[in-house]
């Protein structure tokens, strides 16, 4: 379908996908896949749809176990084609702790105001005469 057409195309954006475990199966949220302009008039893409992923029960249940411990979670890593069907692999990705996050911001945010200031800097010293 369209969706398999804008992945060979490279329309794909991964930045913000995660896999849930929903009643036993995997399926895959926040992956952005962008129709082409060609796609079929009569069928309304939807960029961000959910998909399931198909995998045996086993490693299925293996995941769940690692993923029920604190902190754990499953990300896409990439897309990729073998015998004419998209794979994607995934991975067992361990979220940031609360201080982590605040040191991450803190540091964001001095990145930022130290711009603004060597931007004033730069402009205020450029206007003398």
């Amino acid at each position: 379908g369209w969706e398999v057409k804008a992945i060979r195309e490279g329309q794909v954006q991964m930045t913000d996908g995660y896999v849930l475990i929903k009643d036993g199966e995997l399926h895959l949220i926040g992956l952005r896949i962008n129709a082409l302009r060609s796609a079929s008039t009569h069928i309304k893409p939807e960029a961000d749809r959910t998909k399931k992923l198909l995998m045996h029960r086993q490693e299925i249940r293996r995941l769940i176990g690692k993923t029920e411990q604190k902190g754990y979670t499953l990300v896409p890593l990439n897309l990729h084609w073998k015998g004419g069907r998209v794979k994607v692999d995934i991975a067992l990705a361990k979220g940031k702790a609360e201080h982590d996050k605040r040191n991450t911001i803190k540091d964001r945010d001095w990145e930022r105001e130290k711009g603004r200031l060597m931007r004033h800097k730069v402009s205020s010293s450029g206007n003398k005469d």
